[in-house]
């Protein structure tokens, strides 16, 4: 059921982002011939004045047919003043913008509703216990942390003092080499309370490659956050800035064999969202969030065939004066279809290394 779930969750982003095109091309005159839902071979149809709607039987994107979005089509002159090709540049960046605002606009509404409906916060006591971890053997769900190595930094709030408690655990390392699954040298002295009980636990934490660092192995325990509306804003803004600066970190470092690792193609968007939903709906919805976001911010590269490509050839053209030849943005496409083609592969890739190996881990 919940691949379900994602499949219709992946699908109300195209369907909303290619009705961002649709609504602004009516909006600013233009003729629009077909608004289809994924690619291939046509499952059913069904044409509503001047558009004809549709699904088709591949499960990948969709798209909105404009009428004159090739320079040279031949149009029927009652058409012709209504082409793509036919209108100021101003429109034809509107119309091609409309699909990723669209997205980057729905990803703030929904980072919004999450911070501001569904916020959690942490608290300092124990949540889950992963089994066969240090934890599972000195660790009970519902104990609460007050101090590690007899330091409580009481002084400081909640989530400061959860971060300096990861980073004593973390202190402990393993003799000679960080390897993984290694037992830190020195334990950790955790002070607990259990019930009305006061408890001083000894453990050896193990050192993760995934996280690079030593851990217990336990997640602290959540409870509703109530959140102002300026406060969810706020927290919705910072989290858009985060991923928008990661993904243009990872895209600016693709040469970089780690930032390389980062990408995931449809597979392993999939499979996290099958993961999360096991979850629950406050990741689910969350990674709804970054994925419409992602959706946005990639169709803004500036190549073709994406968004931003057509959006930088039209500023080109208003910069020369005069249209760009149909020869050269051919040329332009052969190379951008050659990118994206490579960006899939790479990302199909890392996401059969991530099925085959160890997964993506989001437990």
């Amino acid at each position: 059921m919940s691949w379900l779930f994602v499949f219709l969750g992946f699908s109300a982003l195209i369907i909303l982002h290619e009705a961002g095109h649709f609504a602004a091309a009516k909006a600013t005159g233009m003729r629009v011939e077909r608004f289809f839902l994924f690619f291939g071979p046509t499952l059913f149809s069904i044409k509503r004045g001047e558009t004809e709607y549709g699904v088709k039987a591949i499960p990948l994107g969709g798209y909105v047919k404009i009428s004159g979005m090739n320079s040279e089509e031949e149009l029927p002159p009652e058409v012709g003043p209504r082409a793509y090709y036919r209108q100021p540049v101003w429109k034809r960046i509107v119309v091609i913008a409309a699909g990723p605002a669209v997205n980057i606009v729905l990803a703030f509404v929904v980072f919004f509703s999450v911070y501001f409906l569904f916020a959690q916060q942490s608290t300092q006591s124990v949540g889950e216990v992963a089994p066969g971890t240090p934890a599972a053997q000195a660790l009970q769900s519902g104990d609460k942390i007050l101090a590690v190595d007899g330091k409580a930094y009481a002084d400081l709030d909640r989530i400061s003092r959860l971060e300096h408690f990861g980073d004593q655990v973390a202190s402990h390392e393993c003799a000679g080499k960080q390897v993984d699954g290694c037992r830190a040298a020195t334990p950790v002295r955790l002070t607990v309370r259990r019930g009305d009980n006061l408890r001083q636990v000894v453990v050896r934490p193990e050192y993760s490659n995934e996280n690079r660092r030593a851990l217990i192995g336990f997640a602290y325990g959540v409870q509703h956050e109530d959140v102002a509306v300026g406060t969810a804003a706020s927290r919705a803004a910072d989290s858009m800035w985060l991923f928008t600066s990661r993904t243009a970190s990872v895209f600016s470092h693709l040469f970089e064999s780690e930032q390389r690792k980062q990408i995931s193609g449809v597979v392993g968007i999939s499979d996290v969202g099958h993961q999360v939903i096991d979850v629950g709906l406050y990741p689910s919805l969350l990674l709804l969030a970054i994925v419409s976001l992602s959706l946005g911010l990639i169709n803004l590269l500036p190549i073709l065939p994406l968004d931003g490509g057509h959006i930088f050839w039209s500023l080109v053209e208003k910069l020369r004066g005069k249209p760009v030849s149909l020869q050269l943005m051919e040329r332009a496409s052969i190379v951008g279809i050659t990118l994206v083609a490579m960006l899939f592969f790479l990302g199909l890739n890392n996401d059969i290394t991530r099925l085959t190996g160890e997964g993506f881990n989001v437990r």
